[in-house]
């Protein structure tokens, strides 16, 4: 029997990208049964909603739309796997931001790795356009194709029924909504679970970088905003002095030794970036450990 896999895409505010996502999932090059669900997290303007409805009659696969009420990453993602797991015949949730668009055979390698490895959760590499001279302001997420101890987003993924059938609900922690982190908690319950991870490097993605993620403002803000969610999930999961003091002595060292370090390697193109970046990922621990949280999704890039 033919699997189904439903592909499930969160949106908000991309109508642009979502169209260029839902077209080049219209031409995979796959064996599986396939159907597909987008969540407008944009309950008011709808144009992700309005655009499925669009193109639902004519597009390959069945395409369905709703609307994700509640603002938040977190709370769309729980939309879709609800939506997902509605389908009875569903064996597999394939996960792809509106803003990354796959490769033709994004989900045949998705399966094909997962036999192999018989992992439950499998993240695909995430390929960037990096044009230009010096470092790429965003790396390329990608790693060799076999088993791992922990994955890095929700943006290209591959999970078995079976595991969120198993879950607790909320999937997804609404207490990540704006400020991201969402997928890292996500994945550090599913590991203390004993969920079996895998990495799918030919499960192909490409993304986006918008102009203002080359600014060296945006870059530093994203080192702060991830060192600030990490430390939410590491104070969820696993609190107590130890920790503390670990994290505390990271800290005092990156804020003592990052700065000098900016300057020593300040005329070095591909690598003066780095100890702002862990400076700021610091800083963002520290606020965190505070109780200031950055809301990073409140801000939408790209179109």
């Amino acid at each position: 029997m033919i699997e189904r896999i439903v592909i499930a895409i969160p949106t908000y505010k991309r109508p642009l990208s979502l169209k260029r996502l839902l077209d080049a999932i219209g031409r995979l090059n796959t064996k599986y049964d396939v159907t597909v669900v987008v969540a407008d997290n944009d309950a008011e303007g709808q144009e992700g909603f309005h655009l499925c409805a669009r193109m639902a009659s004519a597009y390959r696969w069945p395409l369905r739309s709703v609307i994700a009420a509640e603002r938040g990453i977190a709370q769309v993602r729980n939309v879709l796997v609800e939506q997902a797991l509605a389908d009875g015949k569903a064996a597999f949730v394939a996960m792809i931001d509106d803003d990354e668009w796959p490769e033709s055979g994004w989900l045949d390698e998705f399966l094909k790795a997962q036999r192999h490895t018989g992992a439950d959760v499998l993240q695909g590499s995430i390929l960037f356009d990096h044009d230009g001279d010096g470092p790429p302001p965003v790396p390329d997420i990608r790693r060799t194709t076999g088993p791992a101890d922990m994955l890095q987003g929700a943006g290209n993924l591959l999970i078995k029924r079976a595991v969120l059938d198993g879950m607790a609900r909320p999937w997804f922690d609404p207490a990540f909504a704006l400020t991201g982190g969402e997928d890292y908690e996500f994945f550090t319950r599913l590991a203390k679970a004993g969920t079996r991870f895998a990495w799918a490097d030919a499960a192909r993605a490409h993304g986006d970088i918008p102009a203002i993620r080359r600014e060296l403002s945006w870059q530093l803000t994203r080192a702060y905003s991830t060192g600030t969610s990490d430390m939410r999930v590491l104070l969820k999961h696993a609190p107590g002095a130890g920790m503390l003091l670990r994290e505390s002595v990271k800290i005092a060292s990156a804020l003592l030794l990052s700065a000098p370090l900016a300057a020593i390697l300040a005329l070095s193109p591909n690598r003066r970036l780095a100890p702002l970046q862990k400076l700021f990922r610091a800083a963002g621990k520290l606020a965190a450990m505070t109780g200031r949280p950055y809301n990073e999704y409140s801000t939408v890039h790209g179109e």
